[in-house]
């Protein structure tokens, strides 16, 4: 079963959001190489897959602000490590999410 095949089978429950970080460049403009330890953990995001949203007290649930596929800024800290097919991913639930990056 391919990595993406392994990530369709993931769904975040309630308000839980499925993250894949964007991985820091690992060249500069002009070609030179940096190391890895010299490389900037970056704190955006795209959004790989979404819960139904939390539930309210009548039970009905709460629709999220994001979808998959959307460019997100993420905190410093939080969230959850997961890691599927040797990839690592990010679960955190949806008010923790501080932005959605929006392109014109």
């Amino acid at each position: 079963m391919s990595a993406a095949n392994k990530i369709k089978n993931i769904v975040p429950l309630l308000d839980r959001v499925l993250i894949q970080r964007v991985k820091a460049q690992e060249k500069t403009a002009s070609g030179i190489f940096i190391p890895e330890k010299a490389q900037e953990a970056l704190n955006e995001g795209v959004v790989v897959a979404v819960g139904k949203g939390a539930l309210n007290k009548d039970g009905n649930h709460i629709p999220l602000q994001l979808a998959s596929g959307d460019r997100v800024i993420l905190p410093p800290f939080g969230g959850s490590n997961v890691k599927v097919a040797g990839e690592d991913y990010l679960l955190f639930r949806d008010s923790e999410i501080l932005a959605k990056v929006v392109e014109n």
